[in-house]
Order: C-alpha cells, then structure tokens, then sequence
C-alpha cells in the first residue's frame, strides 16, 4: 500500500483543482472525494483521493503516481495561486470499527475506512478480494493509460459528477455518457484454473478480453460485452460471468 500524498494549497487550490478533475470539489465538505484526473482525450491519467484540513487539500495517489501528477499539476498552475508540497501524513485503512477521524472510502462500502495521520498501515483486511468481488478497478492492475473511466465504473464508485462544470478530458467523457452504449468495461468473473494477470479472454476462437486482478475463485477482466457469454477461456482456466 505505498502511497504519495501531495499538500495543496494556496487561495486558488479549490478553482485550480475544479478545473482539471472529474468530480465536483463542493463534495469535499462531505468527506473524502474520489476523483480522476484525464488527458485532453479523456483517458486516464491518474486516480486519487481528496481530502480537505483547513486552506489545504490533501492529494493521496498510488505511489507510482507520484512524480507524474507533482510534473502535471504544476504544468496546468501556470500563474494561479496554488503551491504544490509533499505531505507529512501518513494513511492508515481498514473495514473494522473506524477510529476516530477515519473518513468512509466514497468508493464502496466494503472499502471501510482511510485515515490521515502520523501512522501508516492496514488492519488485515484482503482489499483485493474485496475489490474484486465488488469490481472496483486500481491503478497499475486495472487502470492504465488506455483506460477510460466510463468503462472503468467511475460513475458506480462515485468519481465523476456530470453536472459540475468543464475539466480536463470532459467532452469525451460526457459524449461517451450521454451518446454511446458501452460496449467494454470491467466486469467480475467467476474463474476455475489459474492465469496470469494480463492473460487474454477469448470465446469461440475469438478474442473477449483481459484477465487482470484474481482472489480465490473470483477475477476483474475487462470484457467486450457482445462476446462475453457462457464458458470462455484464458489461459488453461474457464471463465464466466459472476452472477
């Protein structure tokens, strides 16, 4: 669980950030505010938590994104007032009892809790059998570059609002709501066998998808929806559709 979390602060940190996420930062008095950052195309660039403690927003993102969003996020200040830091806090998860200052994971239910502070850690919980079983993509698993978070199930986890203003990536994102019909996406599989992440789905001799994370006899593969039926293949491993 190596996070980063970025301070960001500054009188216009709130209107900075409302202009380039998928999620309408008013949210962030309720809470924690899951949200997405996309390039102009609309595919996803980065996923992460926000968090607001008085004039600062607290940025929480997988490790790995680290550096790119420090990189993006001062390329699109331009002459705003807004300063970018690396943060003290520490997070700290679980899906027991929530201690004290623990914020809910906007995302689902069975995610538990996050909390921000001087300790880092996890309760025991197996996260990815809980995002697996609820389809909840994560960054470097399910999530990369060619995703787009449509197709991802943001708007099931709550990380994109269609009724805030412009942000980066939102046309594409709000023609893909409104105009098309899905015809990809993540879904949960059943799965008898083993295959490695990254094995492909196919059905009839034809290619279906991607398996991607496994917990027990469950996976998250990203399917074409008009071929995903019955017993598929990946690997030497049987699929099916989780009912």
């Amino acid at each position: 669980m190596a996070r980063r979390i970025i301070d960001i602060s500054g009188k216009d940190a709130r209107s900075f950030l409302q202009g380039l996420v998928t999620n309408d930062l008013g949210k962030l008095d309720q809470g924690l505010v899951y949200a997405a950052l996309l390039t102009p195309q609309g595919k996803y660039m980065a996923d992460f938590f926000l968090l607001a403690r008085g004039e600062t927003i607290h940025l929480d993102a997988d490790e790995s994104l680290g550096d790119m969003l420090m990189q993006r996020l001062a390329m699109y200040r331009l002459r705003a007032d807004v300063q970018l830091a690396e943060s003290a806090l520490k997070l700290s998860r679980g899906t027991g009892p929530a201690p004290d200052g623990a914020l809910a994971d906007p995302r689902h239910p069975a995610l538990g809790w996050r909390l921000y502070g001087a300790e880092e850690g996890e309760d025991g919980s197996d996260f990815d059998a809980i995002r697996v079983a609820h389809c909840i993509p994560e960054t470097g698993s399910e999530l990369g570059p060619e995703t787009y978070i449509l197709e991802a199930g943001f708007e099931r986890l709550n990380g994109v609002d269609f009724r805030k203003g412009c942000y980066v990536g939102q046309e594409v994102t709000a023609r893909m709501k409104h105009k098309t019909e899905l015809r990809k996406g993540f879904r949960t599989v059943e799965i008898e066998g083993a295959a490695p992440l990254g094995t492909e789905i196919t059905a009839e001799g034809k290619p279906v998808g991607t398996l991607h994370t496994q917990a027990g006899s469950q996976a998250i593969a990203y399917l074409r929806f008009d071929r995903a039926r019955g017993d598929m293949q990946a690997g030497d491993a049987i699929v099916r559709l989780a009912e």
